[in-house]
């Protein structure tokens, strides 16, 4: 009988995780290149009641008799599907049409977003809202050169009309000439639900996700860059909701297991007296 009781708060705080999950989903609706998360149930180890017998000359065989143990959470996942690119206007406004993160570094922490919302700082560094660097790619003198890895950006305040391609190419006018400041450095990697959230809209890698492979937007299976626009979240609001509801039922159907098993519990207790 004890048994339901604990598969109830199994149930109750699983529940409870998943509600967390969905709220801090809809918190961020409204985050730029924000990724949903999902959570994924599964149950804990059965006791076998009875093993399985095979079937012998005179009776046929029988299954095993289990009783479940609750239920635990399996995966929280990150969705990395794309969300819908909003027009800003801004020149240093970008979005990633495909797969790959832009890469922006903090001293020597490097790490890896989808927000595209960049300026330029009093150094002329083209950084994030958190003051991070956004890398450019470096190349070296072979032909054709070789991607060997990425710097900052630095945009001369004297130039006018900065704009950004979709590869990524960042130009500017010096008076009446035009120049080529570099191109900005993408990250792709073999398995992006791999990557570990770290705050700041960014993500970090880990030993699942496979190490950053560095691109030009538009080449190698990177996505191209959309100039002027910011890819909102991918919550899906009316999912989102009903995940809500079906969690706060299972978390109630939980708590009356509870609540059943300790009424069955006082009827023992009351058999004694």
């Amino acid at each position: 009988m004890m048994r339901s009781l604990y598969s109830g708060v199994t149930g109750l705080r699983n529940h409870q995780t998943k509600m967390d999950v969905i709220g801090n989903n809809i918190a961020n609706v409204n985050t730029v290149g924000y990724k949903s998360s999902r959570v994924i149930f599964q149950d804990i180890y059965s006791q076998t009641v009875k093993p399985a017998t095979a079937a012998s000359a005179t009776s046929g065989g029988t299954n095993p008799q289990q009783i479940g143990l609750g239920v635990q959470v399996a995966t929280i996942d990150v969705m990395h599907t794309k969300g819908t690119p909003q027009y800003t206007g801004y020149a240093l406004d970008l979005s990633i049409d495909g797969d790959g993160y832009f890469v922006i570094e903090n001293g020597t922490d490097r790490t890896y977003t989808r927000a595209g919302n960049f300026y330029v700082d009093n150094n002329d560094y083209l950084v994030d809202a958190n003051g991070n660097f956004v890398l450019a790619l470096t190349y070296d003198t072979a032909t054709p050169p070789n991607i060997t890895g990425a710097a900052p950006i630095q945009i001369n305040s004297a130039y006018t009309d900065v704009a950004i391609d979709s590869k990524g190419n960042i130009t500017a006018l010096n008076g009446s000439a035009t120049v080529n400041i570099g191109t900005l450095a993408v990250a792709t990697f073999s398995n992006p639900n791999g990557l570990e959230k770290s705050g700041e809209n960014s993500y970090r890698p880990t030993v699942n996700s496979g190490t950053a492979v560095l691109c030009q937007p538009d080449t190698d299976g990177a996505g191209k860059l959309n100039p002027g626009t910011l890819e909102m979240s991918n919550v899906d609001l009316t999912s989102e909701f009903a995940d809500m509801i079906v969690t706060q039922r299972g978390f109630q159907a939980n708590s009356r297991i509870i609540t059943t098993t300790d009424e069955m519990l006082e009827e023992i207790v009351n058999m004694v007296r």
